[in-house]
């Protein structure tokens, strides 16, 4: 799909498009007033409508300038966001945690989120910890995404391993809902997103 001429609603977030090492890219970077984790922080790709197949993007994050010390380079989808933004799944992650020496923060290294409740926090809170796993990434590279969508199930692979870093086997918001698909970000990230692909089975 060509960025340059796919149109995109920014929600909370300021998006534009642009090129870096000379290829086109959509850049998003979340607005600052937006403090919380986990939000409705996208470029929602406009007239989207997305149920079941596979979502496949390229995506490279880096932290800004002034990102806070508990930034990770957050970045990643939404998908089955609904028409008014205050419900959808998402699938983050958080280069900064993929080759780290301390394992708590490496097993971090991707996350599932059911917005609105669902959140890392209240995985996290609840010593839930289904729905995050390590991966080998990192800052400023390429990370290449496919999230294969079923019914209730997701199954999220990286840089084309044969292995799913993580499957969700139980979406919050069930097998049935349907929306549009997002580029995610997160506080303190500078992200950019190419080489688009979605193949709808349904």
């Amino acid at each position: 799909m060509n960025f340059e001429t796919t149109p995109v609603e920014a929600v909370n977030i300021s998006s534009e498009y642009t090129t870096l090492n000379g290829e086109p890219v959509l850049r998003v970077v979340k607005k600052e007033k937006l403090m919380e984790f986990d939000e409705n922080t996208y470029a929602k790709l406009i007239d989207s409508s997305f149920h079941n197949g596979t979502i496949e993007v390229k995506m490279l994050s880096r932290l800004l300038p002034d990102a806070p010390d508990f930034a990770r380079g957050f970045i990643g989808i939404a998908f089955r966001i609904n028409e008014d933004d205050t419900q959808f799944e998402s699938f983050y992650v958080r280069p900064t945690n993929g080759r780290i020496d301390d394992p708590i923060r490496k097993n971090r290294g991707v996350q599932y989120f059911s917005y609105p409740k669902y959140t890392f926090d209240y995985f996290r809170n609840l010593g839930i910890t289904d729905f995050e796993g390590p991966a080998d990434i990192g800052l400023d590279e390429w990370i290449s995404l496919k999230a294969v969508i079923h019914g209730a199930k997701g199954s999220f692979y990286l840089n084309d391993n044969e292995e799913p870093v993580l499957v969700v086997d139980n979406m919050k918001h069930g097998a049935d809902a349907r929306g549009a698909i997002g580029f995610f970000v997160d506080i303190g990230t500078e992200a950019f997103f190419k080489d688009l692909k979605i193949t709808a089975t349904d």
